[in-house]
């Protein structure tokens, strides 16, 4: 009777309170998934934003499919992990169907957010190693590196500068300067000529020349900033599509998985949304 009493309050506790194993086992399951799935599309040259110069050159199609694989991935990787936790989640001894997916489902969205931090977390490293690994020796960083370093070295390449002339305190300046072309008001005068000064005097070009040179990196400049723009705004609205429906998937696949770790049905909207290809089968013999 003991034995008993103590296993109702066991399953009965567990029925309340979240069980870490499935969860942390998820969580590791979904963030390895999207980590395969973010490498792959990397690989082949998905991404919604780049910092290589080349990439402003694509198309807004190749954005926004990069944009739908984010989503994709999101959506299998986090109901994968949901899954896996329902399935591993102890159930409790007795109790109808909808405290049972209840659980399940609160199992999954644990999985989701412990996912979420854990890929964040996994993010920021290989950031700040990436940083650390190509930070200049320099102590004067321009804050328009690496949007704008294309432009830069464009707008300072001269054939006769020494090879060991250091032009990062102007390319800092320039930089500065040349963030500002994408605003309301435009390059100012005063700006543009102490371009075409500074420009004239690194590279030995005439006045003629630096001038030119100038104009045409400043337009390649707003050009970059602009596309660099829309192409950050996709990828945030891609973000947080791909977190909330990744949620809801991992909320979904855990009730899944707890269906079938009790040998119940699945849901009603699960079993109606399968309609479409048991017509298929049936319409198509084998």
């Amino acid at each position: 009777m003991t034995v008993e009493t103590d296993t109702a309050i066991r399953h009965d506790a567990d029925k309340r309170y979240l069980q870490w194993t499935p969860i942390v086992a998820g969580a590791l399951a979904a963030t390895a998934l999207s980590l395969i799935l973010v490498t792959f599309a990397t690989a082949v040259g998905l991404g919604v934003s780049s910092t290589a110069p080349t990439w402003r050159d694509t198309s807004v199609a190749l954005w926004i499919l990069s944009g739908i694989f984010l989503i994709l991935q999101a959506v299998l990787s986090f109901g994968f992990g949901g899954y896996l936790a329902g399935r591993m989640r102890r159930p409790g001894i007795a109790g109808s169907p909808e405290p049972a997916d209840t659980s399940d489902g609160l199992h999954g969205l644990t999985v989701w957010a412990l996912a979420v931090v854990l890929g964040a977390t996994l993010a920021a490293l290989v950031g700040a190693s990436a940083l650390n690994r190509n930070a200049p020796r320099s102590t004067t960083v321009s804050s328009a590196e690496p949007l704008l370093s294309y432009e830069l070295d464009r707008l300072y390449r001269s054939p006769r500068r020494a090879p060991n002339a250091d032009l990062s305190s102007e390319r800092a300046e320039a930089g500065r300067i040349l963030l500002t072309s994408s605003s309301h008001s435009g390059l100012n005068s005063d700006d543009r000529s102490f371009l075409i000064q500074q420009v004239a005097a690194a590279t030995g070009l005439s006045p003629a020349d630096a001038e030119r040179r100038v104009d045409n990196v400043v337009a390649n400049s707003k050009t970059a900033i602009q596309r660099t723009r829309h192409s950050t705004i996709i990828l945030a609205f891609s973000i947080a599509t791909a977190l909330l429906l990744g949620a809801i998937a991992a909320w979904a696949a855990a009730c899944a998985g707890g269906r079938h770790r009790d040998g119940a049905a699945l849901p009603g909207w699960m079993t109606r949304s399968n309609e479409f290809e048991r017509r298929r089968i049936v319409g198509f013999p084998t």
